[in-house]
This record gives C-alpha cells, sequence and structure tokens, in this order.
C-alpha cells in the first residue's frame, strides 16, 4: 500500500471512529438528570423543554429526578457519565455553592462538567400562606425583632441561594430568623402552602403559580424592578436594603470532554426550543423569567463568577449542607 493510500485508509477509520460519537444521540433515549425533586421550578423547566430536544435531536429525551446533597447526587452522576451526548444535567443556581458547601464533593464542578447553556433568571421572591397574618415586609421585620428565632422560613437547602439570599437580608436588617431547607422547591412550596412555615423564599418562577391561585401572598421580590405579575409587591431596593438583589438561574452542563459538537447541538436545539412562541410565553410572561439563552462560553464566565461571589459568603457564614 502506498503513503497516499495508507493515510487515506486512516482518514476514513478516524471519521469511523468519531461518527459513533458525534451522532451517539441520535437514536438512543437522552437522560436530563435534574438534582432536585419533582415539583420545582428545575424540575418544570426540564420537562418543558424535553418536547422540543426530543424533535430536534431525533432520539427520546427523558428527565430523571436525582435528588440529595444541595444537588451534588444528581450532579456527580452527570459528572461520572460517559462524555457521549446522551446525559445532560439541567440543573439550579446552588450548583455554585457545591465547592464550598460540600468540602469533599466527589467531582469538581469548575472541571468535571462543561458549561452548555445559561438559561436565564427569575428574581427571588419572599411569600407567606395567604392567611398568615403577615401583609407587608414591615409587618415581618418588626415580628422578627420582637420574637428573634421564632420566625421561620423555607428554602430549597442550605447554602442554596435562596438561603444565602436571606442571610443577607437578616444580616442588614438586625434580624433572626429560623431557616427550614427543603430538598426542592416543590417540598418546600407544599409547606408553605400548607402554612408549615411561616414564609418562603424562592425564584418567582416557582412561587407565581400559587400567588395567582390565591395560596400564596407576595411579600417582597428580590429583583431589580418589579415583575409585571407581581406589580404591588416592593423590591428590595424599595424598602431600603439597595444591593441585596439576587436572581434565581437555571442551566446546562455535559460531561467535561462531551464532544464539542454535541455540546453545540444541544446549545442549538435548546435555543430554538426555548425560542418557540409557546415556550417563551410560559418563559417571560407566565414564569416571568429573564431568557438568556447564552454560548457555553458566556455561561463559563458567568458560572465563575457565581462560584466566586455565593462560595464567599457560604463561607464566611460557616454554612453546611443539609
Amino acid at each position: 500500500m502506498t503513503l497516499i493510500a495508507r493515510r487515506a485508509a486512516l482518514g476514513v477509520l478516524a471519521v469511523s471512529l468519531a461518527a459513533p460519537r458525534l451522532a451517539a444521540a441520535q437514536g438512543n433515549t437522552i437522560r436530563i438528570v435534574v438534582p432536585f425533586a419533582p415539583g420545582g421550578s428545575t424540575d418544570a423547566v426540564a420537562r418543558l423543554v424535553t418536547p422540543g430536544l426530543s424533535q430536534r435531536l431525533g432520539a427520546t429525551v427523558v428527565v430523571e429526578n436525582r435528588s440529595g446533597a444541595a444537588g451534588s447526587i444528581g450532579a456527580d452522576a452527570v459528572a461520572k457519565a460517559r462524555p457521549d451526548g446522551l446525559t445532560w444535567l439541567l440543573t439550579f443556581d446552588s450548583h455554585a455553592t457545591i465547592p464550598a458547601l460540600l468540602k469533599s464533593a466527589p467531582f469538581d464542578v469548575m472541571k468535571d462538567l462543561d458549561p452548555v447553556m445559561l438559561i436565564g433568571g427569575s428574581p427571588y421572591s419572599l411569600a407567606t400562606k395567604a392567611d398568615k397574618p403577615y401583609r407587608s415586609m414591615a409587618e415581618v421585620i418588626a415580628a422578627a425583632k420582637a420574637r428573634p428565632d421564632v420566625l421561620n422560613y423555607g428554602s430549597t437547602g442550605n447554602g442554596t441561594i435562596g438561603h444565602l439570599t436571606m442571610i443577607r437580608f437578616a444580616d442588614r436588617a438586625g434580624l433572626r430568623m429560623t431557616h427550614v431547607p427543603y430538598r426542592s422547591g416543590g417540598l418546600a412550596v407544599n409547606d408553605a402552602v400548607a402554612g408549615v412555615v411561616d414564609m418562603m423564599i424562592g425564584s418567582s418562577a416557582l412561587l407565581l403559580p400559587h400567588i395567582s391561585g390565591g395560596t400564596l401572598r407576595p411579600l417582597l421580590q428580590f429583583g431589580p424592578q418589579r415583575l409585571s405579575r407581581l406589580a404591588e409587591t416592593p423590591t428590595i431596593g424599595e424598602i431600603g436594603f439597595p444591593g441585596l438583589e439576587a436572581e434565581a438561574w437555571w442551566g446546562v452542563f455535559a460531561p467535561a470532554g462531551t464532544p464539542a459538537a454535541q455540546v453545540a447541538r444541544m446549545n442549538t436545539a435548546l435555543r430554538e426550543t426555548l425560542s418557540e412562541e409557546r415556550s417563551r410565553t410560559i418563559m417571560t410572561d407566565t414564569q416571568q423569567a429573564r431568557l438568556v439563552l447564552s454560548s457555553p462560553e458566556e455561561f463559563k464566565t458567568f458560572f465563575a463568577q457565581q462560584v466566586q461571589t455565593w462560595g464567599d459568603l457560604v463561607r464566611a457564614n460557616g454554612i453546611q449542607p443539609d
């Protein structure tokens, strides 16, 4: 065999070996791992995009809920999965606190998972059961000061951004309140609706359906301006605490080493799915979320900033996982 023929044969072999990796998703089941229990906003976003992804990727796409340990159990499963385009992580903002929260995390959030897309965000809001006595933040602050450590609030877990946001607020306002952590937004909001906790902090996307249904009363929103569907609810800046704004966000990651072509394909499929009128309306109008639909590179930069900002707060307050 001539040198040219050998090179041609090697080229064909290289293409044939690469092709299964680049087309691995087609004709197979793709898993979207959500590291929280069903019922929260992350689960809702995952299930919203599943039909569109199935259509665009030419494969069955399923959502797999693997909750626990501040979202690290599900994230670890993805980090250890084969980088073949069949396993993806759709997670929440608390993913950024894992390095500071879990001293012996089984994976490295920066090295073992590749950013795919920052989907978007939704300002955090604080709400209470409709028949609770608190009708304004002035009443909440007065009650918390009169009875330190008695008033409580639920969140999606220790070290989550909602929890950290309330720590910052309580510190600035001189309050002492009791934190009640849950394993998911769905579980937390269920107890808030039932009146088990006095209040709950969660993404506006999670709380709005219950606010609209009249089972929860909004007290405060942590965005820079009022959302249209929370037009009567003050922002954190309006009640005298500027600089404490906080936004929940959702992002997609892949196992480290997933081929760039697969990452680009998933990024495109997500962008097209969430740009459809129905999906966009649900996200931006119904849930009042801000769509970003970033590139992998943009998400990498954003995520590194989140790890630094919220990790510093976890360490400063000595927060331990649930």
